[in-house]
């Protein structure tokens, strides 16, 4: 099983830690990109319209800031890096031992910035959108979409794709071939708020109680109990089935 989700807009900074090392991030074929997305946006950064550039409000000086520092900065796991609602919703740090180690195996976070990390990959706060046309690489879904379809092919394995992102970052991989078959989005009726909520408690869900599903049937009877869920097909071949998902009170 694979659950995908997005990063959040905003990171969390340590003051401490090891400096980013680009060898040990999960999915090393995805390095030669990597160090290019993360000269360009350290570039963009430093220019006086990087705010602009980046689709971000002139206040986020220091946000922007910490592109420029993405070689020297302290990491921290993923997990701990990541924040805002659907991070609070899965919170990792209260599950026990067998389940973080779940998320740790199943769980992966597409980036504009890496491209994809797993929750214990290290790596430090940044600022930049999947829907950012980065100067000296060019629109980063369309940069990343080759080597993401590349580095996530196989790490499904045998169980469905778990897809609970948003569609800036949906745009950056499209679960194709036999694959297709068993990619379930997550959609969460309401606002956006509740969505994200939403979203974060499935990922939780299916971590803490060790599910395997394998088909998107197989997904649905895990989720029945704490969610209400109504599954449908896809509209047309290669598009996602569509599992709506509303948390049991």
């Amino acid at each position: 099983m694979l659950i995908l989700l997005p990063p959040s807009e905003g990171k969390t900074e340590r003051r401490r830690g090891r400096p980013l090392d680009l060898e040990s991030l999960s999915f090393p074929t995805l390095s030669p990109v990597r160090e290019r997305v993360i000269d360009a946006a350290a570039a963009v950064s430093s220019r006086p319209d990087a705010h602009a550039v980046l689709g971000v409000s002139p206040n986020l000086v220091e946000e922007v800031a910490r592109n420029t520092r993405l070689r020297t900065a302290p990491t921290a796991p993923a997990g701990e890096v990541y924040s805002g609602v659907l991070y609070d919703a899965l919170d990792l740090a209260t599950l026990d031992a067998p389940s973080r180690r779940r998320a740790t195996r199943s769980v992966v976070v597409t980036s504009a910035l890496f491209g994809a990390v797993r929750l214990s990959d290290r790596i430090p706060a940044y600022r930049l959108s999947m829907a950012v046309n980065l100067p000296g690489v060019g629109p980063l879904a369309g940069a990343w979409r080759r080597p993401l379809g590349e580095a996530l092919g196989d790490a499904a394995g045998r169980g469905v794709v778990v897809d609970c992102r948003s569609s800036t970052y949906a745009a950056a991989w499209v679960p194709a071939g036999a694959l297709a078959d068993r990619w379930v989005r997550i959609e969460v009726p309401g606002a956006t708020h509740m969505a994200k909520h939403t979203r974060g408690l499935v990922a939780r869900e299916l971590v803490r109680s060790g599910a395997a599903p394998r088909t998107p049937h197989a997904l649905a009877e895990a989720l029945a109990g704490p969610f209400r869920v109504d599954l449908a097909p896809p509209a047309r071949s290669g598009r996602p089935w569509q599992l709506s998902a509303t948390a049991v009170a």
